[in-house]
């Protein structure tokens, strides 16, 4: 048992953030307000450049659900071998069918084109109809983990879900606890949960240099989120949460 802390980083200097925090791996996104898609390759290149940590960048063409076209899936398909090319660790993927089932035909047709990389299975778990039958399912068609928040918008609420996912994955598959962690309550997650693997953003809002605000024109406009404010991950969280998950999964080990 180790504690593996992964980062949502939406940008290179998140990513960098990560690393200096002591993060172990990186979900590299864009758009997170969406719950993350895709970010550019230079995004993704000059991501792989500058840190050395593991490095997976999220493969989604859009928002929304995670009911893809076939023109989506080419898209799709065509981003796991750009990662591949530009030397990534693994990618983060998530393919339902139309009933709320993990599409097994096509998730693994990706994981199998992003080998040799690591696959995660994204929060498209959570909508699954039935998590211990998706649960078996990734686990068929090779995933090394599942990132879930317990089916409920955060973790601490799906923490007993969470629990009967570590207990039935048996160690086939890593469980990793996403949506709300954070470091007030990630000593208590580890402790309810049996979860080791941990994924947050650890972000903030950092104020913009622009000095002319236009009070007329919002580009925005999404409640909660200033106009002029830059979301980007902070190395002292991080560091923060490294710390508090390490000596909470110590204690229990003694």
């Amino acid at each position: 048992m180790s504690f593996v802390l992964e980062i949502c980083a939406a940008s290179v200097a998140s990513c960098i953030a990560a690393q200096e925090g002591g993060a172990q791996r990186i979900e590299l996104c864009d758009n997170l307000l969406e719950g993350g898609t895709t970010p550019s390759y230079a995004t993704i290149a000059i991501a792989r450049e500058k840190v050395k940590i593991d490095l997976y960048p999220i493969i989604r063409p859009r928002g929304g659900d995670f009911l893809y076209s076939d023109l989506e899936f080419e898209v799709m398909k065509k981003d796991v071998q750009l990662c591949k090319e530009l030397g990534c660790n693994g990618v983060v993927i998530g393919i339902l069918t139309a009933d709320g089932r993990v599409d097994k035909h096509r998730c693994k047709e990706l994981v199998d084109l992003a080998w040799p990389m690591g696959v995660t299975f994204h929060r498209a778990f959570d909508m699954t109809d039935n998590p211990f039958e998706a649960l078996e399912a990734i686990i068929e068609i090779g995933c090394e983990r599942i990132l879930t928040s317990g089916a409920r918008n955060t973790a601490v609420e799906g923490a007993s879900l969470l629990k009967d996912l570590v207990e039935r994955a048996n160690d086939r598959i890593a469980i990793m606890a996403g949506s709300g962690v954070r470091a007030n309550n990630i000593a208590e997650l580890i402790k309810t949960t049996g979860v080791t693997e941990f994924h947050t953003s650890a972000k903030a809002y950092e104020e913009s240099g622009m000095i002319y605000r236009n009070p007329n024109v919002s580009m925005g406009g999404i409640p909660g989120v200033p106009e002029y404010g830059i979301s980007q991950t902070q190395r002292q969280e991080v560091l923060l949460i490294r710390e508090r998950g390490e000596k909470a999964l110590q204690e229990i080990k003694q």
